[in-house]
């Protein structure tokens, strides 16, 4: 069991480590040439980029449990039609977000704040980008597909392909053709589409065998496609209460002055760091549960669970001890500021927790999603985002910054508290008694 949730975790977490490595690259690509507005435009295009595609994750987490089901159950029909189901979605969506990308802009950024050479700069890099929606959405299904069918590999070897091309058209056009922060922006729509390329190329060559089973008027059966929104409409709130925790975290920090902003901002980077290695664990988690939930082996599923809790303990001590050596280097790697490093001190001790109460919420995600416990994901997140206002306003006047981090400690610990004592009803649906009807959430 080991063997299969490595061999599953390891290659998601290369993946998601290369997200932040070559948004870094295309913040140096603009940094270096000489224009102040530009870094602040890209940081301004980037978050609204994060914030919209965010909300469409449900693409790749409710297609990774629907397929890993359907797999587990060696239900191939179903197989391939949650792929077409999946994949037309995403299309239909990024239609939609081209044909009212003028009324998304300018919504967008009537959230934002900045010079208007700034705000010209952010426009100009949001309009091209946003050409790269239909192929993003669809990388999202591919993704979810691939690790519902076990297959991580693929997905590791896309993101490389895209984060490459990326960086590499990214200088050529900023450098070479001097397209300025367009040229960064295109860089990613190429990138996108050539991701897109190598995806349906891997499926083509090693999964066509199901375009025989796909069959469009089941794939696009209303019973099937209901489920299939009811499962994405739980993820998208989902998503929806976490992207309000870390948006109101930043603003937050703001209100506390430009110091506290920075700090809390570098400290975060250090959850971030280990949340990427934890949702590797909980793309294997996705794919196991999924997949024995569907061949109805509790066996395997149990064992499943029990290895992947070992795996998230080991991980939170190796990065609590590294944390607790390291900490204050790796943020003399971001900043040079030592006001800011001297403050961040102070509030350390909040950073270094974050692993041994977080890792239950990583564990139980990826299992619910597997289960395609939607609903049960769902109310966690909005019992801990409840959590985290209270205890943030109850405690501001008296802890200020202290409580900020505890609520936001509080909010860790309790999606993985509730989901833990919602996790033997999701085991007892998925694995009903003989006397039980089958039971799938949606």
């Amino acid at each position: 069991m080991n063997r299969k949730i490595l061999a599953l975790a390891i290659p998601n977490i290369i993946s998601n480590i290369t997200v932040p490595l070559v948004g870094m690259v295309d913040m140096a690509i603009v940094g270096h040439l000489g224009v102040d507005s530009l870094i602040g435009a890209m940081a301004i295009g980037v978050a609204i980029f994060n914030f919209i595609y965010w909300n469409f994750a449900f693409l790749r987490m409710g297609t990774s449990g629907l397929v890993a089901q359907a797999y587990g159950a060696r239900d191939f029909r179903e197989v391939g039609s949650v792929f077409v189901r999946s994949v037309s979605v995403a299309l239909a969506v990024a239609l939609l977000l081209l044909i009212a990308r003028y009324g998304v802009g300018h919504l967008a950024f009537r959230m934002m704040d900045g010079t208007p050479e700034t705000m010209r700069e952010a426009a100009e890099y949001f309009y091209v980008r946003l050409w790269a929606a239909p192929a993003t959405l669809s990388l999202f299904a591919f993704q979810g597909w691939f690790i519902g069918m076990q297959n991580s590999r693929f997905p590791m070897y896309i993101s490389i392909i895209v984060n490459l091309l990326n960086v590499a058209f990214g200088f050529w056009f900023v450098y070479g053709l001097h397209w300025g922060i367009a040229g960064v922006a295109w860089g990613t729509v190429v990138a996108q589409y050539g991701g897109l390329a190598t995806a349906s190329a891997l499926w083509l060559v090693y999964y066509r065998r199901f375009i025989g089973y796909v069959d469009l008027r089941t794939s696009f059966n209303m019973r099937p496609m209901l489920r299939f929104f009811r499962v994405n409409r739980d993820i998208f709130l989902r998503t929806a209460c976490i992207v309000v925790v870390y948006t109101f975290f930043t603003s937050a920090s703001s209100g506390m002055g430009d110091v506290m902003l920075a700090v809390n901002a570098l400290l975060m980077q250090l959850f971030t760091l280990f949340s990427y290695v934890m949702d590797g664990l909980a793309y294997a988690g996705e794919a196991l549960s999924g997949r024995y939930i569907g061949a109805r082996n509790r066996e395997a599923f149990t064992d499943t669970v029990r290895h992947l809790f070992g795996w998230g303990a080991v991980i939170a001590v190796l990065f609590t001890l590294v944390y607790a050596l390291g900490g204050n280097a790796f943020l003399g790697l971001l900043t040079d500021d030592k006001e800011v490093i001297a403050v961040a001190d102070t509030y350390f001790y909040w950073a270094l927790a974050v692993p041994a109460v977080g890792i239950a919420a990583f564990i139980w995600d990826g299992i619910f999603i597997g289960a395609t416990a939607t609903r049960g994901m769902l109310l966690s997140m909005a019992a801990a985002a409840v959590s985290f206002f209270i205890l943030y306003y109850g405690l501001r006047p008296v802890l200020a910054n202290h409580a900020l981090w505890l609520a936001f400690l509080t909010y860790l610990l309790m999606r993985g508290v509730v989901q833990t004592g919602l996790s033997r009803e999701v085991i007892r649906r998925a694995f009903p008694s003989k006397k039980e009807p089958a039971w799938r959430e949606g």
